[in-house]
Formats: structure tokens, sequence, C-alpha cells
């Protein structure tokens, strides 16, 4: 994993830390919200996404604090609100387009792009991203 976290970390031009923490938020947002058997599939033939989502699947759950519950009572969690808590971590729009666009591409070299359009399609609002 951490040949993959430093590929994606020197593409978006962020650091492993953040790449690492970002990238186990991601994998762990879709864990929660894709389509069951295309997310598990892909999640395991990515070498180490299993760990990542592990330890960062806890950040960005739902304890967003006052402003997360707000948002989450608004209907602005899923993809947006996975958005606001990348941003809290100091990533800026362009950076978690390219870190979306990136993991979605290392994904596809693992899991196929099948299982990985399956996983994206069945993510209201991905598709835009990626």
């Amino acid at each position: 994993m951490n040949e993959i976290v430093t590929e994606i970390a020197n593409r978006v031009g962020i650091s492993p830390e953040l790449a690492e923490k970002a990238l186990g938020m991601m994998l762990g947002f879709l864990q929660r919200e894709a389509a069951d058997g295309p997310v598990a599939e892909m999640i395991e033939k990515i070498p180490g996404a299993t760990e990542l989502v592990a330890q960062f699947n806890g950040e960005g759950s739902s304890n967003g604090g006052l402003l997360g519950g707000l948002m989450s009572a608004l209907g602005g969690g899923g993809i947006m609100g996975l958005g606001q808590q990348l941003m809290s971590e100091g990533l800026g729009m362009s950076e978690i387009t390219s870190l979306a666009k990136e993991t979605i591409a290392i994904a596809k070299e693992h899991a196929g792009e099948e299982v990985v359009d399956q996983v994206v399609a069945s993510v209201p609002g991905l598709s835009q991203f990626v």
C-alpha cells in the first residue's frame, strides 16, 4: 500500500501521510455507500486497502461535530459530506478531485474496470467527480 499511497501523493501533490488518510477515508466512504458486492471485491483486490479502511473508516463516518450533524440532518451527507471532511483535513477542491480520480484509476488497475464502474454507478453523484 505504501507504493500506492506514495504514487497518489506524488500525482496529487500532497504529503504521503495526508494521501494515506484521505485514501482511507475515501475507501471507507465507498465501503459504506456503494453496492456491497462490488465494493467488497474492489477493496479486497487493492493491496493494503482493507487495513487503510480499518484505520481511517471511523474518520469521516459521522463524527463531524455540530456542522456534520446539521449536514446529515439536512441530507448533506454522502459525497458532499465526504468532500467537507476532506477539506477539513486541508485539501482543496482540485486536490480532492485529483485524489478521487487517482483512487479510481488505482482501483481499476487492481480490481478491473467492470467492478469499479459498478461501485461508482452505485454511489449517487460520484460519477461527476471521477
